[in-house]
């Protein structure tokens, strides 16, 4: 079992940057973020193995979000630059148990077992 806590969500004007943790416990090694927006399914953000550090990210956000992975503190992080009003979203932090670590590059939802409550980021323009 994985028990997922995110923060660091908030408003901010766009351009702005914003780092989202999620503070992880139990054993895992393929983490993702995903968001979901008023009205729309939740999508796959970006994932991380985190044994290689290995990542995957949507196109959608390639090049202003970046995932990352303290094993030290078991923390997930994601930074967020450059923001748009369009990545106005729920966001969650998941993860797979262990036995279920291969293909970690595909950042779907069925993939993966634990989640977080989420954190809010709101973007204006």
């Amino acid at each position: 079992q994985v028990q997922l806590l995110e923060s660091g969500g908030g408003s901010v004007q766009a351009g702005g940057s914003l780092r989202l943790s999620c503070a992880a416990s139990g054993l895992t090694y393929c983490m993702g973020w995903f968001r979901q927006a008023p009205g729309k399914e939740r999508e796959g953000v970006a994932s991380i193995y985190t044994p290689y550090g290995a990542t995957t990210y949507a196109d959608s956000v390639r090049g202003r979000f970046t995932i990352s992975h303290s094993n030290a503190k078991n923390t997930l992080y994601l930074q967020i630059n450059n923001l748009k009003p369009e990545d106005t979203a729920m966001y969650y932090c998941a993860a797979r148990p262990p036995d279920n670590s291969l293909d970690c590059a595909s950042v779907v939802v069925r993939m993966f077992d634990f989640w977080g409550q989420g954190t809010q980021v709101t973007v204006s323009s």
